[in-house]
């Protein structure tokens, strides 16, 4: 089965996404409008297992309730423990695809999103 890390740098107006397959290489980038239907569309896209990241911020809670019924796992993380964020070249689809990496790697500190 084939199996998909998506890594998003979710702003108010875009999200940029980097989806990594098994192996860790960029199989997909996309620049999204930001919003449920664009989200759901892109992710259905995705055929396998997917596990999708994103960090804790103003559009956390909304886009977590989204996410979660269409893949495997989401895990949204505390962008104050994302070291390699913090360092190297900064830009939405670097720190995607580093978002990416480090949820492949099992490398991210989850912050709780309970069911509603």
């Amino acid at each position: 089965m084939r199996m998909y890390y998506v890594g998003m740098d979710v702003h108010q107006a875009s999200i940029v996404i980097v989806v990594l397959n098994g192996a860790g290489k960029v199989v997909m980038e996309s620049i999204l409008e930001t919003g449920a239907e664009t989200v759901r569309g892109f992710l259905k896209q995705l055929h396998g297992k997917v596990y999708v990241t994103f960090e804790e911020g103003t559009q956390a809670t909304w886009l977590y309730e989204v996410v979660r019924a269409l893949v495997t796992e989401v895990v949204v993380c505390d962008p104050r423990h994302n070291k390699l964020l913090q360092s190297g070249n900064k830009s939405d689809r670097v720190d995607a695809r580093k978002l990416a990496e480090l949820l492949r790697n099992g490398s991210l500190q989850a912050v709780y999103h309970g069911d509603k």
